[in-house]
């Protein structure tokens, strides 16, 4: 097998030309010049990710190797190939940059230097280059003198697997090697690929090395020094609800919790932007500037002004910006212990109320649970909402056992005394297609209320059907759309809908109960 990339591969038997760290005004020229994307009004680069507008989880695959025999979580999340395909498919790709141009970097994953990881970055896209130094964390000078890589990205959207041969199921694939800490992207310029490839890696590193937690979530911290975290699949409001004037922010979507607190794994935010307004989300429209990235959206006909309701090519259209790009964005992305942690769900159900307190019990249940609806074009094939249990709000991320950081999840809770809340941005007035969606600012005063402690000592009901207490009055929300029965015209058809989403709860409970903590049974809703 030919050897990882290292500091010490000569350069020169990669590839034909290689460009090594160049800054982002130099990516962005490099992009306009060989076309691969334009400029918008704001100074955006503009990009198309080809077939693939989302990832693209059944082509993940880990090697199984003596490392990862038994300790990987095996199955449809975690799909093995051999260390000979591997192989292969490395010696070819390696092959194929011969006569190619490629673009070099060198990153961190990690804002606490005690769990960082350092990457090198090889892509064949200079945009692909550029959307890297925005997501991770990037180097100075002086570190890049002494810079040793840990891991390996390399991704060459132009070259395709042969599943006949190389042990795959498509042309188009994600490896991640463990042991050879190497991942390999061919086929699908969907640039998340990247940064979600490091977030798995993350996911396996620190529970076993460290007893940190790893997380799919954001996190901001108030004026006040006290942080919180937003827990959610992709498309449920992490990014436009961390981002809030009053706070700062530490980050959109990983994170991992040390027993010195949490920290960002990013140095930027990948933000969905379908429907995206200055007026509801202003941080974000505002960070769509030059050095960012547009993925796959269109122009306003005869302008360069960007449609952001434009769903031609997906509703997954994204924006990729350095951190810097938020004024409220704290560096290093570092903060204490959360006080309050929110499990954001979209319930195409509609029936969840819009926030709810959680017990401890609940919170693990719920954490373990992971429910939300998969929105439209975040992965392939995905049209409208579609129910899911997401174990962890990320089972697509982990390597590991889940019950692995339930228990760690459960550690950090009991020792940072949170408050956890269950917040639905999903439908209300009935189900998906019938209901509407919850308004955004309903939802952004009902986290500034538990935020500001407006809700210490309002009056609680308990949900007959999930058994989380529901306030009654909340400052700047209409206390009807807090009962979320009386928001339907028929509770008799909620009363079957709730009953429907808690069986479902139940149904998915039952793959961890033989090895559950009893006390975590306790959560779970009551039929």
């Amino acid at each position: 097998m030919k050897q990882p990339l290292s500091p010490s591969t000569p350069l020169s038997l990669l590839a034909q030309k290689i460009h090594y760290q160049l800054p982002p005004s130099k990516l962005i020229e490099h992009a306009l010049e060989r076309k691969e994307g334009i400029l918008t009004n704001t100074g955006a680069l503009m990009v198309n990710t080809g077939n693939f507008t989302g990832r693209s989880p059944k082509d993940r695959y880990l090697v199984q190797d003596l490392l990862t025999k038994d300790s990987v979580w095996w199955g449809d999340i975690n799909i093995p190939i051999d260390s000979g395909h591997f192989e292969q498919l490395y010696s070819k790709m390696l092959d194929f940059l011969q006569n190619k141009e490629i673009y070099i970097r060198d990153l961190q994953v990690g804002a606490d230097p005690e769990y960082r990881l350092c990457i090198r970055v090889v892509t064949t896209l200079a945009w692909h280059n550029l959307f890297c130094d925005n997501l991770f964390i990037r180097l100075s000078d002086e570190e890049l003198l002494v810079f040793k890589p840990e891991y390996t990205i390399l991704c060459v959207p132009e070259f395709s697997a042969d599943p006949k041969l190389d042990g795959v199921k498509n042309s188009n694939f994600t490896i991640l090697n463990l042991s050879q800490k190497t991942i390999l992207i061919g086929g699908t310029a969907y640039a998340g690929e990247m940064k979600k490839g490091m977030f798995s890696i993350m996911n396996y590193l620190l529970p076993k090395e460290k007893s940190v937690l790893p997380m799919h979530c954001a996190a901001n911290v108030g004026r006040d020094g006290l942080s919180a975290l937003f827990f959610g699949l992709s498309g449920t409001g992490k990014t436009t609800l961390s981002s809030d004037p009053n706070r700062m922010l530490i980050g959109d979507d990983e994170h991992g919790w040390s027993k010195k607190g949490i920290f960002n794994f990013e140095g930027g935010c990948y933000a969905k932007v379908i429907d995206l307004s200055a007026e509801n989300e202003p941080e974000i429209f505002r960070a769509i500037k030059g050095g960012a990235i547009l993925e796959n959206t269109r122009f306003l006909p005869g302008t360069l002004e960007v449609d952001y309701q434009n769903r031609s090519v997906t509703e997954n259209t994204r924006t990729a910006y350095p951190l810097s790009h938020i004024p409220t964005a704290i560096h290093p992305s570092i903060s204490e212990a959360p006080k309050h942690i929110f499990f954001l769900t979209a319930d195409a159900f509609g029936v969840l109320p819009p926030i709810a307190k959680l017990t401890q019990e609940q919170a693990m249940y719920h954490f373990l649970s992971g429910y939300t609806a998969k929105v439209a074009g975040t992965e392939m094939g995905v049209k409208e909402p579609k129910l899911t249990f997401s174990a962890c709000f990320g089972a697509a991320f982990l390597p590991l056992h889940p019950l692995r950081y339930a228990e760690l999840f459960g550690e950090k809770l009991k020792s940072s005394h949170a408050t956890v809340w269950l917040i639905n941005t999903g439908w209300t007035g009935g189900p998906y297609g019938v209901g509407s969606r919850m308004k955004l600012s309903y939802t952004r005063a009902m986290i500034n209320a538990a935020l500001e402690g407006k809700l210490d000592f309002a009056p609680f009901r308990k949900d007959p059907v999930f058994g989380f207490q529901v306030p009654e009055i909340c400052p700047h929300v209409p206390a009807s759309l807090l009962n979320p029965k009386g928001t339907w015209e028929d509770p008799v058809a909620y009363d079957r809908q709730a009953k429907e989403l808690a069986t479902a709860f139940r149904k998915n409970f039952e793959t961890y109960t033989s090895n559950l903590n009893k006390d975590l049974i306790k959560g779970e809703p009551l039929i």
